[in-house]
């Protein structure tokens, strides 16, 4: 859905499949930066093959040229966490792009979709879609997450932990 969001206010063109991707991707210019939007096509757990692309240009620092966005079911629905670096915390996405990377020091951006039910399994739970209210939620959130993504861009990681990782009402 970011991907998507980010795409449309960019401007940038319909995602399509390029032959040597295993992913989707739309790409323009934003800020003075040059941005590929990737949405992987493989499983969830193959996620980090979507990357070998960008991994083949020798300017390419994970640092601070790639962004991975992941949803998270211990977060709170509609809630974002972005970090520097850190585990994959059980995300099979972040493990397959750490394990892809041979490194966790790349900066990730987790949005929420929790809490799931005690009584759904976790893999059934991310698989299931949104409910109507849900989708409503999330699309109210928006703005933050594309203001976080921008602010990562054009600021930094630091100034965009501290703009989006804020709690409470100020934060709304």
């Amino acid at each position: 859905m970011l991907a998507d969001a980010l795409a449309a206010r960019w401007d940038f063109p319909a995602f399509r499949k390029p032959w040597r991707w295993r992913a989707r991707t739309s790409s323009g210019t934003f800020g003075g930066h040059d941005v590929v939007l990737v949405k992987p096509t493989t499983y969830m757990n193959r996620s980090g093959a979507a990357l070998t692309p960008l991994l083949a240009q020798s300017d390419f620092d994970t640092s601070r040229h790639l962004l991975v966005v992941v949803d998270e079911v211990a977060l709170p629905l509609g809630t974002a966490r972005i970090r520097p670096s850190g585990s994959a915390g059980g995300h099979n996405g972040l493990k397959s792009i750490a394990g892809r990377l041979q490194s966790e020091d790349y900066p990730r951006l987790r949005i929420g979709v929790g809490p799931r039910p005690d009584d759904i399994d976790q893999s059934d739970f991310v698989l299931t879609g949104f409910e109507p209210e849900e989708l409503d939620e999330l699309q109210a959130a928006m703005p933050r997450f594309i203001e976080g993504v921008e602010t990562w861009m054009q600021e930094g990681i630091d100034v965009a932990m501290n703009r989006l990782n804020r709690k409470g009402p100020e934060r709304d």
